[in-house]
């Protein structure tokens, strides 16, 4: 059903992506007839998503400044830009792979779009490898909320606008 996300199966190759990730969840949304490529459903995910998962990200800042971890914008160059303080690591039209590695733990973010008989999907994966105990706690913190964020801002690819 367009519009509707969905948990299904992660199809990436991990190894590939985030050698040794511990965590791997993938959400899928079917967006019809709807023309987008990786960076467009990436950008609508991430730039337009609900304000209150903007308000998460700035206390999320706050709460993680004063452990030395990265916050929005930090970090180095990225060779494909950044969309929101996503570095964007390599692209086509079909995939999009973003994340950074910080001291605590590393992520990717992988957007694929493809298209079947029905039309077309995005699916967002999300992968992350854990250093050491603070990681394995920020990841275990973030868990009620990780699946709602991503759920959300799903959702927002088929209905970009605020």
């Amino acid at each position: 059903m367009i519009g509707t996300v969905r948990e299904v199966t992660p199809n990436v190759d991990a190894n590939a992506l985030l050698s040794g990730a511990q965590f791997i969840d993938a959400f899928r949304v079917e967006i019809g007839a709807a023309t987008v490529n990786a960076r467009d459903a990436c950008t609508r995910m991430v730039l337009h998503g609900p304000r209150w998962i903007d308000a998460l990200l700035r206390l999320r800042n706050i709460l993680v400044t004063p452990f030395g971890l990265k916050t929005s914008g930090e970090g180095a160059p990225a060779p494909h830009g950044v969309i929101g303080l996503f570095p964007v690591l390599s692209e086509t039209p079909e995939r999009l792979v973003a994340g950074f590695d910080d001291s605590h733990l590393d992520f990717r973010i992988v957007v694929d779009v493809t298209r079947d008989a029905a039309g077309r999907q995005v699916t967002s994966t999300t992968l992350v490898r854990t250093h050491n105990l603070l990681g394995r706690t920020y990841l275990k913190l973030i868990m009620p909320f990780h699946k709602l964020v991503v759920r959300s801002m799903m959702g927002r690819i088929v209905a970009p606008a605020r």
